[in-house]
């Protein structure tokens, strides 16, 4: 038979198990915390094109031949039904009338030199402005779900999660991960967001193509949202432990 001593002991485990999440370590942004992670600042780099990557061209010229009219990429309104092409496995692409153009490991402004290079053979005074179609980015886990584009330039971190929508307080804050396809394989890059050095980190920038993992935090089982809550089941657990204890009698 279970002892006062045992239930006594159940019941202080109860209320060890039922803490609260604190302020402090779900807060954002925070600055002279110690226990924090210190990130470096690093220089912002431009994306680099992938095989893989679909690439969208843009051609201005002041030719009114019909070769030009020919070449130019047809759209519809306001931009849309943009035709693109796809970076094959050797890292080329083929553009009309233009056949194995290398851009693999090119930033899109270097590429576009290297295809208005080749443009200027049929066209010489064209100009050449390429961008990417497929500029998005995944979230899952406990910060929502979805694929979401990249709508501007150096989108940052906090930006990215917004469009997916709030942390909950069970997201592990310490451990979000972005997944990321580089030339040598895919990178994991993990951090802690909480600490106001990850702005200009090496974190801070999402990419074409990332994929970013919230997950949730294994303590979350036990805790609870608020000092209400808290109470609740402090009561229920002292009720749980009078009524054991006039059984037992």
């Amino acid at each position: 038979m279970i002892n006062k001593t045992q239930l006594f002991s159940l019941f202080l485990a109860l209320l060890l198990f039922s803490s609260c999440y604190s302020y402090k370590s779900m807060r954002l942004l925070q600055d002279g915390n110690t226990s924090l992670p210190n990130y470096p600042k690093t220089d912002y780099t431009d994306y680099r094109i992938r095989v893989n990557d679909e690439i969208i061209y843009r051609l201005i010229s002041d030719d009114e031949t019909g070769l030009s009219k020919l070449i130019s990429p047809e759209t519809g309104s306001g931009g849309q039904n943009q035709i693109s092409y796809r970076v094959y496995t050797d890292g080329t692409i083929d553009l009309p009338f233009l056949s194995n153009i290398p851009v693999e490991g090119l930033t899109l402004n270097e590429a576009s030199l290297v295809v208005e290079k080749r443009f200027r053979d049929l066209i010489p005074k064209a100009t050449v402005k390429l961008s990417l179609a497929n500029k998005t980015f995944s979230v899952f886990g406990d910060a929502g779900y979805g694929v979401f584009p990249i709508y501007k330039e150096k989108l940052t971190i906090f930006q990215a999660l917004s469009l997916a929508g709030d942390f909950n307080e069970s997201t592990d804050r310490r451990h979000v991960r972005i997944i990321r396809e580089v030339n040598s394989g895919t990178q994991i890059l993990e951090f802690d967001i909480r600490p106001k050095s990850i702005i200009d980190s090496k974190y801070y920038y999402i990419y074409p193509n990332d994929i970013i993992y919230v997950k949730r935090e294994f303590s979350s089982f036990y805790k609870v949202t608020n000092y209400s809550t808290l109470l609740g089941v402090i009561t229920f657990s002292m009720s749980l432990l009078f009524n054991v204890l006039n059984y037992s009698k």
